[in-house]
């Protein structure tokens, strides 16, 4: 009899019940790095990169690195992006790349095989995706994901301001977006009849949706928390009727602004995982 694999959300759901929820996103900007007196170059992107994953170590759980700033480099952003998620995952931690895919399904193909196959230098954990040319469409994303144990996060209420317009939309059966995108992924995680490979972002900034969040099956990923206004609390009242260790945290520039040197970025990554622990226990 075939050995059934773990799911990337029983997977995740592991990790989180040994290391806690929270995640460090790796966001080098050209402010950032001006702001750790680096020059805004692909040394000094190396260097903010590795110096982030050096700090976080034995206290996040995961990194969440932002694709964009690697990729504005081009060819050598890369590279160091592909460095950085080797060592992550030398350093037993989980990689969700935030990158933000989406297309047409033959497209999203493509994608599927940059940040989920075994094969390709980019293959991380999980890799968000927007699903606006329909949750469908992201199928081929979401069968490598099942495949090599991995995860897909989909865009579903997101912490920015401008997303509100669209994602709390209705829809011509009067249901918003964001709760039919919820829906979507719920169903497809029912399917598997346990925690599945699809997650959904949800900003801690947020009301929650009408869609009954602990109905999911999947995991979250949780941004919004810190700079951007939101804190412990507000991600234990959204998400207090889910299931246990399933909802990841992501926390950047109030981590991110400690820099550059390691142990004040250790101690601020401690005090965030700490309240986060406190907070969803």
């Amino acid at each position: 009899m075939a050995e059934v694999k773990e799911t990337f959300g029983e997977r995740l759901q592991e990790h989180i019940r040994e290391l806690g929820p929270l995640c460090v996103g790796v966001d080098p900007s050209s402010q950032l790095l001006l702001t750790w007196e680096r020059t805004d170059t692909v040394e000094g992107l190396e260097f903010f990169a590795l110096a982030v994953l050096e700090a976080v170590i034995g206290v996040a759980v995961a990194i969440k690195p932002q694709v964009a700033f690697f990729e504005r480099f081009g060819s050598s952003g890369f590279k160091v992006l592909e460095r950085l998620i080797t060592e992550a995952h030398d350093a037993q931690l989980l990689v969700i790349a935030d990158a933000k895919r989406g297309d047409f399904a033959n497209t999203n193909q493509g994608y599927a095989e940059a940040w989920l196959a075994d094969r390709s230098p980019l293959c991380v954990d999980a890799v968000t995706a927007h699903p606006y040319l329909g949750v469908d469409a992201l199928s081929p994303l979401f069968s490598q994901a099942a495949a090599s144990g991995r995860g897909v996060f989909v865009l579903a209420a997101t912490s920015n301001d401008e997303g509100r317009s669209i994602q709390q939309a209705t829809t011509t059966e009067h249901e918003r977006v964001e709760d039919l995108v919820l829906q979507q992924v719920a169903d497809l995680n029912h399917r598997e009849g346990r925690l599945g490979s699809i997650g959904v972002v949800i900003g801690a900034t947020r009301d929650a949706p009408r869609f009954d969040l602990s109905s999911l099956s999947g995991p979250y990923l949780v941004p919004g928390v810190g700079a951007q206004g939101a804190g412990a609390e507000d991600v234990a009242r959204l998400f207090a009727r889910c299931p246990t260790h399933t909802v990841l945290v992501n926390v950047a520039r109030d981590i991110l602004k400690a820099g550059p040197e390691r142990n004040g970025l250790r101690d601020a990554a401690r005090r965030w995982r700490d309240d986060l622990n406190q907070a969803l226990a």
